[in-house]
């Protein structure tokens, strides 16, 4: 990786935001396989994360506390999640790209709208390529399945709209 990258994904600040969205997608996966059905949502930052959804405090405290100790016992993967938002921008990235191309050059609406077919087609095989690199992007970049020093501070219940939110405080 270029050490651009790298020195800016391991400054203090983007480590924990990676290692805080690590463990809100790890926690995400167990709640998620304890209570199936139940929608969850997520957001990370660099003093914690959001866990939004229908759970009550002593369930998402367990959550939280099992997805800390399994990554710290090398179950790293659990830091990858499918509906990362990573995993979107990546696949937009690929299909917007690909259907620009498509329209490079036509500068006449009839001119694009006949090639409006082609985009389509391009900008479906942008996002069937896409698959593997959003997560790559999230191992690699986004999220970091070892959670070093830190450590759950506090766990908040709050409502973000008309939804129950819990907000998890870190430091480390």
């Amino acid at each position: 990786m270029n050490t651009y990258i790298e020195s800016f994904i391991e400054s203090p600040v983007i480590s924990r935001i990676r290692r805080n969205h690590g463990l809100e997608h790890a926690a995400i996966h167990v709640l998620s396989k304890k209570y199936p059905g139940t929608r969850l949502v997520g957001h990370s930052d660099a003093r914690g994360f959001w866990i939004v959804g229908d759970l009550t405090t002593e369930q998402v405290r367990e959550g939280v506390y099992t997805a800390l100790s399994r990554l710290r016992n090398g179950e790293h993967k659990l830091a990858i999640h499918p509906n990362c938002g990573t995993n979107f921008v990546t696949s937009g990235a690929f299909a917007g790209l690909a259907a620009a191309a498509a329209l490079l050059g036509a500068r006449k609406p009839t001119e694009k709208l006949t090639r409006l077919p082609i985009a389509i087609v391009l900008a479906t095989i942008g996002l069937i390529i896409s698959q593997p690199f959003g997560f790559v992007v999230q191992e690699r970049i986004t999220t970091s399945g070892e959670p070093g020093d830190l450590e759950v501070i506090e766990i908040i219940p709050a409502l973000r709209g008309h939804f129950r939110a819990h907000r998890i405080v870190t430091r480390g």
